[in-house]
């Protein structure tokens, strides 16, 4: 079985960091980075990622606009996206998922855990 690819879109390096370790360590899968909502949907038309995680808030375009962005073009429209956000209220999931994403993950997280979260949203084996 290939390995899963996953980009990060977060602005934030520490962040996009502590994802790839997690990530990297616990099931090996490719991890490919970007820090804004413009540089990830250009990364996500070339790299073809299995999933992307995706920040909700960052400056210059936030994850909502991205995930519209992502989902009405045909070469990105089919990529799973996970938001990660602080904002865990139940009205804002609802809204969430009312947009259409696969899952959401609430900042702070574990980053062993991480991909364990990522396939069971996704229903993914999980194979190291």
């Amino acid at each position: 079985m290939a390995t899963k690819r996953v980009l990060i879109i977060d602005d934030e390096e520490t962040i996009q960091t502590v994802v790839q370790f997690g990530i990297r360590l616990t099931v090996g899968w490719d991890v490919i980075t970007a820090s804004s909502g413009p540089t990830g949907i250009d990364t996500a038309k070339t790299e073809r990622p299995d999933v992307i995680l995706l920040d909700v808030m960052m400056p210059e375009m936030d994850g909502i606009a991205t995930f519209k962005v992502l989902q009405a073009n045909p070469e990105t429209e089919q990529i799973p996206v996970i938001f990660l956000t602080a904002k865990a209220q139940a009205a804002e999931r609802r809204q969430f998922n009312d947009l259409g994403v696969s899952g959401v993950i609430t900042k702070p997280f574990n980053s062993l855990d991480l991909p364990e979260q990522i396939a069971k949203i996704l229903h993914w084996p999980l194979e190291s």
